[in-house]
C-alpha cells in the first residue's frame, strides 16, 4: 500500500514501524475535594515545573530547537491562560480539567487563524498534555522507546520530543497531521532527519510493520516488497556517500556557477549551515526574533546583536536577511493582531510594516549597523511585495538608511509579471516559490485538502518563474530561488533552466541538490525547463523531465 504526504528533505529510510503512544485522557469533569486555593497551588508549581523542563530540553537541544522550545514554555505561562485558568479553578474544577479546558479553548482559537499559528496549535496540546501528566503524577506521553530502530509515526510530534530524538533510533518520521511549517517539519529539516509529514492514513499503520519512507516523493509505502527495500537501502547508501564528500561550491557540468545558499531561521544555526558546506545564506528568516519579544518589538541594540552573530558566520559571503514576514496569520501585539477572514491575502509582510513604520525602521537600521561591523555582504529584501510602488518605496526607504543591495521577494503573481519594472527599481529579486504556488494556485498550503495544488512543478508556477528570471537577465541583476522548491534535486535544475542564478534551501539539502547539478549543462537545464513548460501539470510536468533525464543516461 501506498500513501502520500508532505515529504520533509531528499532522503529514504525503511525499518518498523513503532507508534507514539495515545494522549492521555481528557480529565473528568468532577467538582475538586481539595478546595480553589489547594487547587491553584498545585496548577502554579506544576506549570512551573514544566516550563523550566522544557527550558532544559532547550538548552539541551540548541539551535532551532530551543526557540521552539523556550516559546512552549512561554506558552506554560502565559497571563492570558493563567486567567482562564483561574477562572476555571474558581468554578469548583480540579486542577487538571481547568488546564485541559483553558488550553483547549486557546488552541482553538489558533486553529481558527490558520497559517502559522494554526500550525502552533498542536503545541499547545502538547503543553498541556505535559502540565495534566505532571499533576497526575504520571509520565507524560513521549516517544517510545525500543531496542531496534525504528520508523517513529504519529499524529503529529511535540517539540520538545522531537528537539531530543535519538537519531541513533529513529530512522524516520510520518505523521497524520502537519503541514511543511509546522514544528515537526522545521526541526526535521533541521535535523536532517527524513519525515513525510500530512500522510492521512499514517495511523492506519500498525506496530512491528515494515515500511518504506521516502521523503523525495512524499510517499510512505507499506508492506513493500524486497525489490523496494533494496533499492530503498541502496539509495540510503548513495546519499551517505554523497553527505561525506567533501563541500564543493554549487556549479553545473560546464562549470557555471550556481552558489548553494542556507535557509535559517535563527542565528544559531548559521555556523553550522556554513560548516555543512553553504556557500552563504539565501533566506534568514527574522520573524522568531519577533515572535519571541512579547509584547513589544525588539530594540534597535537587541536586534543587531542577532544579526552581527549571523553576519559573523559568514565573512566575504552573501547573507540574505529577509524583513519580519508577520500580520494576521503571524499576528503580533505591537504590530498588527486584528482578526482577519483570509489572512494569507490581508495585512500582512511589507504591507504591515508600512502601516507600523518605525517597526520597519528600527529593523532596517539595526541591519545596516550589523553590516558596519561585519565583512559579510549583507542583502536585504522585503517579504509579500504585490507592486512597483511597494517595490520603490522599500528600495528607496532601505537605502536612505543606510543598506547597499536592497531586493524583493516574488511571492504573488502580479510582482512576476511585471519583474522587467520590478528589476529596474530593485538590485535582486528572490522568489519564495511556497508562496507563489499558493497565490497562483489558489491553494491554502497549510490546508491538506489541497496539498494536491501546492506543487511548484505546476507550469504555471514555472511561467512565473521564468518571467523573473528573464527579466533578471534582462537587467543583469540575480535572481535567487528561496522557497522549498530549491531543495527538489531535479527541479532545482530546471530553476536554473529558468534563469535562476542562485538557490537556497534547508542545509539537510545541499549535498543532494550540489550532486544533481553536477550532472547537467546549462544548455541542458534549459532544454528541460521548455519541457516543464510545455506540460499541462504538474505530474506531468514532473515525468516528461524524469522522462527526459533517463533517456539521456540511455544515449
Amino acid at each position: 500500500m501506498r500513501m502520500t504526504g508532505t515529504g520533509i528533505g531528499q532522503g529514504v529510510a525503511t525499518g518498523p514501524v513503532a507508534r507514539m503512544p495515545e494522549p492521555l485522557a481528557t480529565p473528568a469533569d468532577v467538582p475538586s475535594t481539595l478546595g480553589v486555593e489547594a487547587e491553584k497551588t498545585r496548577t502554579l508549581e506544576s506549570l512551573g515545573r514544566v516550563a523550566r523542563a522544557l527550558e532544559e530540553r532547550g538548552a539541551k537541544a540548541g539551535g532551532t530547537a530551543r526557540d521552539v522550545l523556550e516559546a512552549q514554555a512561554m506558552m506554560a505561562e502565559d497571563p492570558t491562560l493563567a486567567d482562564s485558568i483561574d477562572d476555571l479553578l474558581g468554578q469548583g474544577k480540579t486542577a487538571e480539567r481547568a488546564v485541559s479546558e483553558a488550553f483547549a479553548a486557546f488552541r482553538d482559537q489558533l486553529a481558527a487563524m490558520g497559517g502559522y499559528l494554526g500550525e502552533r496549535a498542536a503545541d499547545l496540546d502538547d503543553v498541556a498534555q505535559r502540565v495534566i501528566a505532571d499533576l497526575l503524577g504520571v509520565p507524560a506521553p513521549g516517544v517510545p522507546e525500543r531496542d531496534e530502530p525504528f520508523v517513529l509515526v504519529a499524529r503529529d510530534l511535540a517539540p520538545a520530543d522531537t528537539a531530543l530524538l535519538d537519531l541513533d533510533k529513529v530512522l524516520a518520521l510520518v505523521t497524520s497531521d502537519g503541514g511543511p511549517t509546522s514544528h515537526t517539519a522545521i526541526l526535521a529539516r533541521e535535523k536532517s532527519i527524513v519525515a513525510v509529514v500530512g500522510v492521512l492514513d499514517a495511523l492506519s499503520l500498525t506496530d512491528g510493520e515494515t515500511v518504506v519512507v521516502d521523503a523525495a516523493v512524499g510517499a510512505v509505502v507499506s508492506e513493500p516488497t524486497e525489490e523496494e527495500v533494496t533499492a530503498a537501502r541502496t539509495r540510503i547508501a548513495e546519499r551517505a556517500a554523497l553527505v561525506d564528500a567533501p563541500a564543493t561550491p554549487g556549479a553545473l557540468a560546464d562549470g557555471t556557477a550556481i552558489p548553494l545558499l542556507a535557509n535559517l531561521g535563527s542565528s544559531k544555526a548559521a555556523k553550522a549551515a556554513a560548516d555543512g558546506g553553504a556557500e552563504g545564506v539565501g533566506l534568514f528568516r527574522t520573524e522568531f526574533l519577533f515572535l519571541d519579544a512579547g509584547g513589544s518589538a525588539p530594540t534597535i541594540d537587541e536586534q543587531r546583536a542577532h544579526y552581527i552573530e549571523l553576519l559573523e558566520a559568514f565573512p566575504g559571503k552573501k547573507v540574505v536577511v529577509r524583513l519580519l514576514d508577520a500580520g494576521a496569520d503571524k499576528p503580533l501585539e505591537f504590530l498588527n493582531d486584528a482578526h482577519e477572514e483570509n489572512p494569507a491575502l490581508g495585512l500582512r509582510g511589507l504591507r504591515a510594516l508600512r502601516v507600523s513604520e518605525d517597526i520597519l525602521r528600527e529593523q532596517l537600521t539595526a541591519l545596516a549597523e550589523a553590516d558596519k561591523v561585519t565583512s559579510a555582504d549583507l542583502w536585504v529584501m522585503a517579504p509579500m511585495v504585490s507592486t512597483v510602488e511597494e517595490t520603490t518605496y522599500f528600495v528607496t526607504l532601505a537605502k536612505e538608511l543606510g543598506l547597499k543591495t536592497v531586493g524583493v521577494m516574488v511571492e504573488v503573481p502580479s510582482i512576476a509579471l511585471l519583474a522587467d519594472k520590478v528589476m529596474a527599481e530593485a538590485d535582486f529579486a528572490s522568489i519564495g516559490t511556497n508562496d507563489l504556488t499558493q497565490y497562483t494556485l489558489a491553494a491554502d498550503r497549510l490546508l491538506g485538502s489541497v496539498a494536491a495544488f501546492q506543487d511548484p512543478w505546476h507550469p504555471a508556477v514555472l511561467r512565473l518563474v521564468g518571467e523573473v528570471g528573464a527579466a533578471g537577465a534582462r537587467a543583469g541583476k540575480p535572481v535567487g530561488i528561496c522557497g522549498e522548491a530549491a531543495a527538489d534535486p531535479l527541479l532545482a535544475v530546471v530553476l536554473v533552466g529558468l534563469g535562476a542564478t542562485t538557490l537556497s534551501m534547508s542545509p539537510s539539502a545541499l549535498a543532494d541538490v550540489r550532486a544533481s547539478l553536477s550532472r547537467y549543462t546549462l544548455d541542458e537545464a534549459r532544454r528541460f525547463a521548455d519541457i516543464a513548460l510545455a506540460a499541462s501539470g504538474a505530474a506531468e510536468a514532473r515525468a516528461a523531465v524524469t522522462a527526459a533525464v533517463a533517456s539521456r543516461k540511455e544515449n
